[in-house]
């Protein structure tokens, strides 16, 4: 009987250094370079598979928490009991227990399926299930320009990983008058946003305060999530599609596309914004 193999190394960091011949002015040369991990993460609830995510190995409890909100499987974090990381045989898994008539539902649609880096629906067997509609957001914290230009300018700050690799997004937490108060980075743009919302519940903020701001474009599955939450803005360094626009303005989310230094486009609910002068056309 041949021996087992050993178990895979998980990696502690969410990057590793590689050794590559980069070319450049006509030479090439052998240098290290560093690169993004991603790694495997089953969910379980009440020990029973979920779902495979490709995600950054960090912070995967606040992965875990904030996508078990935003993809309505709890309705409030209180209904989440317990959650940890753990390592199981060489694979990385986060085991959640969560309230006995969530997990209950949950069975009845259950899923057992692999989520591709940045999957936005994974798992999702119908329409019904994929398009949620989440109840229409009212009120809000009021915006202005700045507000906007601030948080873009100083989103770049928190972005460690994507300074040292290049391709990893960031979801961050702005607060009018104040800026960006907190970063989650993963390859994902989905999973940095989950992320970023399982932080800020763990922690008790307060999701009306703020608004989120990513370094992607802003994509269906997006608007769904904040607004499943209740976050009303999403500002995106990106485009949105015509979906996410049509989904904001469904959902109640002021969505913010194409938000560079200087310029921004406001592209649904600019009733939020106390300057709408600063709207400005693509």
């Amino acid at each position: 009987m041949s021996e087992r193999p050993a178990d895979p190394v998980i990696p502690a960091d969410p990057t590793s250094t590689v050794e590559v011949l980069r070319w450049d002015g006509g030479y090439g040369a052998p240098v290290s370079d560093q690169v993004a991990e991603e790694w495997p993460v089953a969910f379980r609830y009440q020990g029973v598979p979920h779902v495979v995510m490709l995600a950054s190995p960090r912070d995967l409890e606040e992965l875990a928490v904030g996508f078990t909100l935003t993809e309505a499987i709890v309705g409030h974090p209180s209904e989440i009991r317990a959650v940890s990381a753990v390592c199981a045989e060489g694979a990385l898994e986060v085991q959640l227990t969560i309230a006995p008539e969530r997990f209950s539902k949950l069975l009845e649609r259950q899923r057992n399926l692999t989520g591709r880096t940045g999957c936005g629906m994974c798992g999702a067997e119908t329409v019904d299930d994929a398009i949620r509609t989440p109840p229409a957001l009212a009120g809000g914290r009021s915006l202005t320009a700045l507000d906007v230009q601030h948080a873009i300018q100083s989103l770049a700050a928190g972005q460690p990983l994507n300074s040292q690799t290049g391709s990893i997004h960031a979801a961050g937490w702005a607060l009018p008058g104040i800026g960006v108060v907190l970063v989650r980075e993963d390859v994902g743009r989905h999973n940095a946003l989950d992320k970023l919302i399982g932080a800020l519940v763990r922690r008790g903020e307060d999701l009306t305060k703020g608004f989120v701001v990513i370094s992607s474009r802003a994509s269906y599955e997006l608007v769904q999530k904040v607004a499943t939450v209740g976050i009303t803005t999403l500002v995106a360094v990106s485009a949105p599609t015509g979906f996410a626009i049509r989904s904001a303005e469904r959902f109640g989310v002021t969505l913010v596309g194409f938000a560079r230094p200087g310029r921004h486009v406001i592209y649904a609910h600019p009733e939020r914004f106390a300057d709408r002068s600063s709207e400005v056309s693509s």
